[in-house]
């Protein structure tokens, strides 16, 4: 085994991956709650790997840090969160030529060459609205889980349109949605539609091409997936695991410095 751990501390949940890059396999992935005290975070998560895999620190070859928190633990390199995200993606989707990455708290938009080098990109890290903390505003004022709007919003009978994309004036415009009796559905595929029509703008700042690839936590969300093809008149391709792909790409960058 030739072993490759990447680490992406987000501002919500920390992921890590162990990478055989001798298999080109994912040997271990774990997500977890990033909390107060990321550093503890990470140790408790690479102990959980290393019991697991029944390995030392010794068989790793190399560990690489991405995301919100990569300068807060020791790691053999940090690396930005764009080429992370861009290589874990290709090792789902070697086609890919566009990404659409929606985290915690920003979101960002890369387009790649066919061979996969990164083209250009455009990111929205000073807004909270189009993100996963305007989606747990949401779930709040709702009164579901996080997990539960894509359901809830698949349910939607009625096209409600917010005015406000600013997450402190939408919560407001949706406190005043529930208070005239629409029903949650409807507002949750309201958010959906609002979060969307940021993203196409994000979007269209570039010279975007299909295949098209929705990565990060958010992903998740399977209804607003289907807005967000809908809105751009193509399908988007989610990966089976969509909130890992900036810590296996960060594990696959270690990698390739040994090649």
């Amino acid at each position: 085994m030739t072993l490759y751990i990447g680490i992406d501390i987000g501002s919500r949940n920390t992921k890590l991956v162990v990478y055989d890059s001798s298999l080109k396999q994912i040997l271990f992935n774990n997500v977890c709650d990033t909390g107060v005290h990321p550093l503890q975070t990470v140790n408790n998560m690479l102990t959980e790997a290393m019991n697991t895999l029944h390995i030392e620190p010794k068989d790793i070859f190399k560990t690489y840090s991405t995301g919100y928190g990569r300068k807060l633990i020791k790691a053999d390199k940090s690396v930005s969160e764009i080429s992370c995200h861009a290589q874990g993606v290709l090792f789902f989707y070697p086609e890919a030529r566009s990404i659409i990455d929606i985290g915690g708290q920003d979101s960002k938009i890369i387009c790649l060459e066919e061979n996969g080098h990164i083209l250009d990109f455009v990111m929205n890290d000073k807004c909270a609205a189009g993100t996963g903390r305007f989606l747990e505003m949401v779930a709040l004022r709702l009164g579901v889980g996080c997990d539960k709007l894509s359901e809830l919003a698949a349910s939607a009978v009625n096209d409600l349109h917010l005015n406000n994309t600013c997450v402190v004036f939408a919560e407001t415009e949706i406190v005043g949605l529930i208070a005239e009796g629409k029903s949650s559905s409807d507002i949750a595929r309201a958010i959906h539609l609002s979060i969307s029509e940021r993203i196409t703008a994000q979007l269209n700042q570039l010279k975007w091409q299909p295949p098209l690839v929705f990565t990060g936590g958010v992903a998740l969300n399977s209804d607003l997936g289907a807005t967000l093809s809908k809105l751009n008149c193509t399908q988007i391709l989610i990966p089976p695991d969509p909130e890992i792909t900036g810590a296996l790409g960060a594990a696959i960058i270690a990698a390739k410095s040994v090649e």
